[in-house]
């Protein structure tokens, strides 16, 4: 007989029953349902009686649910009551889009302020846990095309405990990206309290209009889990309308030439590795220890690529807040941060204003590990100094060296 919708079962019952022995042993169980794969071995081997016990509990749990139902669905019916409005924050599983957004003309479009969040965790959980990530670094800044960035906001963020067994994996997952410590960090951490008032303050909105966050979309559920998750536990609601940084850029670029360029292409100019290295990119920590993984860098460095994107399509110059200084001119300026390969051993070198032929021209060396695919300005960085008469190395350059030594004898 199949099971009514609502209704609980005698099993359901016994497994609850076994939850705290289950827990006991370390099993990675929190809910009833978690636990429903372990019980069944032992609920095979319970008595017709110790059964029956259970199927009892059941019946006068369904027969009591039933009678509640009954007289609330009648009081509704006698006195109408509407309905409350929520206030929730926007659930993961219907986020918004940027393309309901409309700008009057281009000022505007300057004018307008967006906001970039990202959240980091000490990894991600499997689905069972209640606990599916651990947030321990924010960042956000405040920005626009016409004045470029002109706020930061970042904390570490003190994390919770991690659920028993899965510290390592926690820890190896930070590793991996940020390196942040779960513990034993040798800076202070600020409370979910604290970071959430924080966040509110700083992107309080001098007038009535709403505030825009933007983050990439493979980041957004995280980063509505972490802050639904830390609304929930400090009871401070928050109303933060996270949107996707690539449906805004597609928006820009539709608003100016009257088309919509791919997808594809708007990630691939995100995803750039050009400011990597940039001074004033990197929250300190993270600068002195030479981390790339950064939550404030990935902030400044959409809107480094909206500023060399779109800036000069809407007329607006560049300026130190729109990119890291030594990357604003192209024309004056080289990352002294090269690697070159040369004889199989990786050598720092520095750019000299003379002496261009000591660098080995290639189609690769200038592009700081950027895509070689990029098929627009940002994230690209070509040959400075044009095409390099040393090519080649061991065996080519041997026997070159060697044809000219045979051409100056037969002289």
């Amino acid at each position: 007989m199949a099971q009514r919708k609502g209704s609980a079962s005698p099993y359901c019952f016994f497994v609850r029953d076994q939850l705290p022995e289950l827990q006991r042993r370390g099993l990675p169980v929190t809910r009833v349902v978690d636990a429903v794969p372990y019980c069944s071995q032992a609920w095979a081997l319970l008595t017709k009686e110790e059964k029956m016990a259970y199927t009892e509990k059941a019946r006068k749990w369904n027969e009591k649910k039933r009678s509640q139902k009954t007289v609330k669905e009648t009081c509704n019916l006698a006195h109408p009551v509407p309905a409350c409005p929520t206030t929730k924050m926007p659930s993961v599983t219907s986020l918004p889009d940027a393309s309901a957004m409309s700008w009057k003309n281009d000022q505007a479009v300057v004018a307008e302020i967006f906001y970039f969040l990202n959240i980091y965790s000490h990894g991600k959980l499997p689905s069972h846990c209640e606990q599916r990530f651990l947030p321990c670094e924010i960042g956000c800044v405040r920005y626009s095309l016409q004045n470029g960035i002109m706020a930061d906001f970042h904390h570490f963020i003190d994390p919770e405990v991690p659920p028993r067994g899965f510290r390592y994996h926690c820890q190896a997952a930070s590793d991996a990206t940020h390196k942040i410590p779960i513990s034993g960090f040798n800076l202070s951490r600020t409370s979910y309290a604290v970071v959430l008032r924080e966040l509110l303050e700083f992107v309080q909105p001098a007038s009535s209009v709403r505030p825009h966050f933007y983050c990439r979309s493979n980041d957004r559920f995280r980063i509505n889990w972490c802050l639904n998750r830390m609304a929930s536990i400090t009871g401070i609601e928050s109303h933060l309308e996270i949107l996707a940084v690539e449906d805004l850029v597609i928006e820009l670029y539709r608003k100016k030439y009257q088309k919509e360029p791919s997808k594809t292409w708007v990630c691939r100019e995100l995803d750039v590795f050009l400011w990597d290295f940039s001074s004033n990119t990197r929250c300190k920590w993270h600068e002195e220890n030479d981390i790339l993984c950064c939550a404030l860098a990935s902030c400044k460095k959409i809107a480094y690529c909206i500023s060399k994107s779109l800036a000069n399509v809407y007329g607006v110059s560049l300026t130190a807040a729109h990119l890291p200084l030594q990357d604003s001119d192209y024309d004056e300026s080289r990352n002294t941060k090269m690697v070159v390969l040369d004889a199989g051993r990786f050598q720092k070198m520095k750019a000299e204003g003379s002496g261009c032929d000591r660098h080995f021209a290639s189609s690769s060396q200038d592009q700081e590990l950027v895509p070689s695919n990029c098929d627009s300005p940002c994230g690209v960085k070509t040959s400075l100094y044009g095409t390099s008469t040393m090519r080649g190395r061991g065996i080519t350059r041997l026997l070159k060296s060697a044809s000219d030594l045979s051409k100056s004898f037969s002289n």
